[in-house]
C-alpha cells in the first residue's frame, strides 16, 4: 500500500505503434482487431472494462472465472499487473506466459490494446495505486504453516467458502496449492486484488496465520 503523503510515480507513456510491435509476443495466443476471434486465448477487442472471464463461450480457467466472480475487471492497473506476472494476480490461470517485466513495454502494449476498446478516450490511464504483484520476501513463502492452527482460523473463511469444495457464486478454496494460496492472500493484503471483503480479512492476518490457513485448505478432507 502506498503510504499517505508518498509520491506516486506516473506510469510510463505508452506508444501504440511500438505496442503493436511488442504485441507480437502475445499474438501467438491472442487475436485483436477487426474480425478477431478467440484462439488459444480470448480475443482482446474491448478488453478494457471487461469482467475477467467475461467472453461467453470461451473456456476460461477456473482461476479466471473465480477472479471475475470476485470482482476483477480489466482496467489499466489490473491489465498491467496481469501482463507483468499472470500467476501472481490470478491463481490457476492457464495463461502460459512468464510475464513482461519491462514496465515501458507493458505501457506500449496497453496503449495498443486501448485502440480496440469501444471508448478509448474514456479510459483513464491512471497511475497504478499499488505494486503490480505482491512483494514477498522469500522467507514468507518458506513459512511452514500449522494445519491445526489453520483449521482453528478457518471458521471465518468457511462462512462463505464451503469446506466441501462446492461453490454457488463463491469460489472454492479447497485443495489450493500452498504457494498459490499464500500469494493470493498477500495480493489481497497489499490491496492488489479487488475484493474489498477479502482485503479486509487478509489485512488482519499475520504471515504465519496465512501460511497456516494455506496448509489447512491444501489438504482439507
Amino acid at each position: 500500500m502506498v503510504a499517505a503523503g508518498a509520491a506516486v510515480a506516473e506510469p510510463p507513456t505508452g506508444d501504440a505503434e511500438r505496442g503493436k510491435v511488442v504485441f507480437k509476443v502475445c499474438a501467438a495466443c491472442h487475436a485483436i482487431g477487426q474480425g478477431a476471434k478467440n484462439r488459444i486465448g480470448p480475443h482482446l477487442n474491448g478488453v478494457f472494462g471487461r469482467q475477467a472471464g467475461g467472453i461467453d463461450g470461451f473456456r476460461y480457467s477456473d482461476g479466471l472465472k473465480r477472479a471475475g466472480v470476485t470482482g476483477l475487471v480489466w482496467d489499466y492497473e489490473s491489465l498491467d499487473a496481469y501482463i507483468e506476472n499472470p500467476k501472481a494476480l490470478v491463481s490457476h490461470t492457464r495463461m502460459n506466459f512468464p510475464g513482461m517485466a519491462d514496465a515501458i513495454d507493458r505501457a506500449h502494449v496497453l496503449a495498443y490494446l486501448r485502440r480496440f476498446s469501444d471508448n478509448p478516450a474514456n479510459i483513464p490511464e491512471a497511475p497504478p495505486r499499488h505494486p503490480p504483484s505482491p512483494k514477498l520476501p522469500p522467507e514468507v513463502l518458506q513459512i511452514k504453516g500449522d494445519p491445526a492452527f489453520g483449521e482453528y482460523l478457518a471458521s471465518e473463511c468457511t462462512t462463505c467458502h464451503r469446506a466441501d469444495g462446492e461453490h454457488h457464486g463463491i469460489p472454492s478454496i479447497t485443495h489450493w496449492p500452498v504457494d498459490d494460496f499464500v500469494v493470493a492472500m498477500h495480493a489481497y493484503k497489499q490491496e492488489i486484488r479487488a475484493n474489498p471483503v477479502m482485503r479486509m480479512i487478509a489485512g488482519r492476518l499475520s504471515d504465519d496465520e496465512i501460511a497456516s490457513l494455506a496448509a489447512y485448505f491444501a489438504d482439507i478432507e
